[in-house]
């Protein structure tokens, strides 16, 4: 306890020492893509009209059109199901499952972003739509398959999926414009279906991906928004060894939608950023880090002299993941890191200060419940599973600085997760007999500290073009109930061309 306090005391004072962001709530650097229009009122209340069985109609379409792909073209065992399947899974009741951190805290909230939209795309709002995604989770499990419905998914699928539900409309909000016609219409609808396939689903069905208005169909206008695309060469290094590390390519995408100190804001994710971290690495996962902070509620307390303070709720989705480094040691050793948070809510704060000769500070801070995560185990390796779920709590902060307005930032962000895993399986159990279709175990019994720091700089070479320097540290430790406690640490490092739009 004592070397993890020392831990947290150093990294506090980085913060407020070194001045120099993992997934920071903010962009230092923020341009425009474009100016902010506010939404035509007509718009807003065509699209709101709510229509409810469309909405359902949506989920249990595209449910049955998953397990059809799953039965027929994917042959999955799981997907051969009976009235007798049925009956046994409302029988035996929910258990914690075996699919990979991939699965189960990426892929099912996806999902669940799917659900989501049937009910925004037909005029439900954030609250509502968010029983459509439930909804959808609790066909799939109780009805959809022969496996044992599952107690991680019918939390990560609907509550990670309103997060990234949400990014998804309002992205695919900023896209539509339904004044065009020809080849540029097209190209609109097409970019609608990438991002949010349900709306343009919905727009298909009611005929508006080709109905020609006056007006441009967004309900949210033209956005405050700020878009990053960085491109480079990552190197990882685990537990300080050579054998275990990988050099490879890398990309980084980040945005930040809305205005950071509205005096006001009820709507939820009227102010969100993501970053999504990609690996072009021999043996990494290509999506390596996914994070969201989308606000739910907030209110600026502060506004005078160029100094901005507000508060509020918010909703957070954290995905840090990698795989296997090529090299020596045992298996587990050479994974760096795994980490799932698809549902955590919490408390935070933005802080800015501009100053007249041309710099800029800004802050943030956040202090989450985690209701359910995931982390990396040394020891569970049950199926496609080597981590455990969990629930605890996290601490997110960062502080950035910016010279010349827009020609140079540094900055400092540091996540903390402490996670406990409370539902382990029996004493002395020998794993590698156990049935996965049956083991119902968050993992192994433990508690276990997870910190993410990062140093990070940009600098103007051309424009709107940045070179970027970025430096990570994952430190991990695990206290487990019938097994000695483990230490890992990971090194990260990235150079990057950063362009801003």
């Amino acid at each position: 306890m004592y070397k993890l306090f020392i831990r947290i005391l150093i990294t506090t004072l980085l913060c407020f020492v070194l001045l120099p962001a993992e997934g920071y709530a903010q962009m230092p650097i923020k341009l425009k893509v474009l100016p902010s229009v506010v939404p035509d009122s007509a718009d807003v209340a065509y699209y709101s009209k709510r229509h409810f069985w469309r909405a359902a109609g949506e989920v249990v379409g595209f449910n049955l059109g998953l397990w059809a792909f799953d039965r027929y073209v994917q042959k999955g065992d799981y997907a051969y199901i009976s009235w007798n399947s049925i009956r046994e899974n409302f029988k035996h009741g929910f258990k914690w499952d075996n699919d990979k951190l991939g699965t189960n805290m990426f892929l099912h909230p996806y999902n669940g972003s799917l659900f989501y939209n049937a009910g925004r795309s037909n005029g439900f709002n954030y609250w509502q739509s968010s029983l459509f995604a439930i909804g959808g989770s609790a066909m799939w499990e109780l009805f959809m398959e022969c496996e044992y419905p599952s107690t991680n998914d019918i939390i990560a699928t609907p509550v990670g999926g309103i997060a990234i539900g949400e990014v998804c409309f309002r992205a695919s909000d900023a896209v539509i414009d339904d004044r065009l016609r020809g080849s540029a219409r097209f190209g609109r609808e097409l970019a609608v279906f990438a991002i949010s396939p349900m709306r343009s689903i919905s727009r298909i069905l009611t005929g508006d991906a080709w109905r020609v208005r006056r007006t441009r169909g967004r309900m949210y206008g033209t956005p405050n928004v700020a878009i990053e695309f960085s491109l480079g060469v990552r190197g990882l290094l685990l537990n300080n060894s050579a054998n275990n590390s990988a050099v490879g390519a890398c990309g980084q995408i980040d945005i930040e939608y809305g205005d950071r100190f509205e005096e006001e804001s009820t709507a939820p994710f009227d102010y969100f950023t993501v970053r999504a971290d990609l690996n072009g690495m021999n043996s990494q996962p290509v999506l390596e880090q996914l994070e969201i902070k989308g606000r739910l509620i907030a209110r600026e307390l502060y506004d005078v002299g160029g100094k901005h303070l507000s508060v509020g709720m918010y909703q957070h989705y954290d995905y840090f993941d990698s795989d296997t480094i090529h090299g020596l040691g045992t298996r587990n050793n050479k994974v760096p890191y795994k980490l799932g948070i698809p549902a955590s809510l919490g408390c935070g704060f933005m802080y800015r200060d501009v100053d007249r000769s041309g710099w800029v500070m800004d802050a943030y801070g956040h202090v989450n419940a985690v209701i359910l995560g995931s982390i990396l185990s040394d020891y569970y390796d049950v199926d496609e599973r080597s981590y455990n779920f969990a629930s605890g709590f996290s601490l997110k902060g960062g502080l950035n600085v910016v010279f010349g307005r827009d020609k140079f930032s540094a900055g400092i962000s540091a996540n903390y997760y402490r996670l406990y895993t409370w539902k382990g399986y029996r004493e002395n159990a020998n794993l590698e007999f156990s049935d996965p279709k049956t083991l119902d175990a968050q993992g192994d019994r433990s508690n276990a500290h997870f910190l993410v720091t990062e140093l990070r700089s940009d600098l103007r070479v051309w424009k709107k073009l940045y070179f970027t320097l970025a430096m990570s540290h994952y430190w991990r430790c695990t206290n487990y109930r019938d097994y000695p406690r483990v230490n890992s640490s990971s090194f990260d490092i990235r150079a990057m061309l950063t362009y801003k739009l």
